[in-house]
């Protein structure tokens, strides 16, 4: 397995920072588990011994008796050797209940530097309890970056475009490159999906339609790149037999964005300089899962590589929003440290009207941040201070 620096590089800064829980959360084999494993080693490294190092994976039997914040508490505090700092571990925590009032017990006794993972939205700002608020980092792992699945892979410069076709087909979930054959690539994949539909949608979100959730899913990843209509999903559900409302609907969607399967993107008006909070668009957080949830045998390459980008815009550490302009929209607005730029993709600018429309879309935009159309051209195609940029040469660059 690859050293995930992309995360690592974050991360380190908060090693022996007692006052802060580190939270890594993301969807499930994406890649958490090894980075605390890495996290680990680099402790071991720098001199730390294993009886300050204490590891707890909640997804195995061994540890079934810690059930809720004071299991947890008396379990860690059992453990302390000394006033020295012991750096803990937990490893999808959100089996435990009110396992924040845990973990707060332990942040006050100021020996305890403690990370912390689980792939639903119970990790992240917005659902943790009052008892965490203020007192941890937060950090998102994806699956691998075009970069990354480069580095895992051994790819050579020359197969790099190869290896982009093989990812629009199958993802990057980290694990699945160990599998050459295709009926094993599905069946991990699968094993997968199935394992998110256990733990994270009956188990922790206690959804029993699973045929209805299963059929939003599909639609939403038909349909990608596309305004969201509510109204278009709940006519093609009832077509198909299944009548829910427009609240369960929506409790569905939030449940699929809350486990990391998709992504809600908004729009951003930017003559208005406001975000939008209807009329958004999905992305699929890995491209392999969306190939065994939808009928199309055929990839549409064009729509693969526009979510792609979106996913290696969103590991670059960009907010990324859909731009609406008075005549149309931009692909998408992206902002990171007040910086703003605008970005259109395109597979091919291989024709004239092409290219005229991929660059016009610029047109009705007067402001002076910076413009981009990505393409697998290697020509370069930059005109009118619009700059014209290789897709993969932008997957492989740290930023752009």
């Amino acid at each position: 397995m690859i050293k995930r620096n992309l995360y690592l590089d974050k991360i380190r800064d908060f090693y022996d920072e007692v006052s802060l829980i580190k939270i890594i959360y993301g969807l499930r084999r994406s890649g958490k588990s090894v980075i605390l494993t890495q996290i680990i080693s680099e402790l071991k490294d720098k001199g730390i011994d294993d009886g300050h190092i204490i590891y707890i994976n909640f997804e195995s039997l061994e540890y079934s008796f810690i059930k809720n914040a004071e299991d947890l508490y008396k379990y860690i505090k059992s453990l302390s050797k000394d006033k020295k700092i012991h750096y803990v571990f937990l490893d999808e925590i959100q089996k435990v209940s009110e396992f924040e009032k845990g973990i707060n017990s332990l942040r006050i006794t100021n020996n305890f530097s403690i990370f912390i993972t689980g792939s639903n939205s119970k990790m992240t700002f917005m659902e943790l309890s009052t008892d965490l608020s203020g007192r941890y980092v937060s950090f998102r792992v994806n699956p691998l970056t075009f970069k990354e699945a480069v580095k895992i892979t051994n790819t050579k410069k020359e197969d790099y475009e190869k290896l982009l076709f093989d990812i629009f087909e199958w993802g990057t979930l980290p694990q699945r490159f160990s599998f050459e054959k295709e009926p094993t690539k599905l069946n991990y994949i699968s094993d997968v999906y199935d394992s998110i539909l256990l733990k994270d949608v009956i188990e922790r979100m206690n959804i029993k339609d699973i045929t209805s959730f299963n059929k939003i899913l599909q639609y939403i990843l038909e349909i990608e790149g596309k305004e969201f209509s509510s109204g278009n999903i709940l006519t093609y559900l009832k077509n198909e037999h299944k009548d829910i409302s427009t609240e369960t609907l929506y409790n569905y969607v939030d449940t699929l964005c809350s486990t990391f399967m998709i992504n809600r993107v908004y729009r951003y008006d930017i003559h208005g300089k406001e975000v939008l909070k209807t009329l958004n668009k999905f992305y699929a957080s890995d491209l392999g899962i969306k190939k065994i949830k939808t009928n199309n045998k055929e990839v549409n390459y064009s729509i693969a590589l526009e979510n792609l980008v979106f996913n290696e815009l969103i590991a670059k550490g960009y907010d990324v929003y859909i731009g609406k302009t008075k005549k149309g929209e931009v692909d998408f607005v992206v902002t990171k440290n007040k910086d703003l730029k605008y970005v259109q993709v395109c597979f091919h600018l291989n024709t004239e009207e092409t290219i005229k429309r991929e660059f016009g879309a610029y047109e009705c935009i007067s402001d002076n941040y910076p413009k981009y159309v990505l393409s697998l051209d290697k020509e370069d195609f930059s005109r009118n201070g619009i700059k014209h940029l290789n897709i993969i040469d932008f997957m492989m660059s740290d930023d752009f």
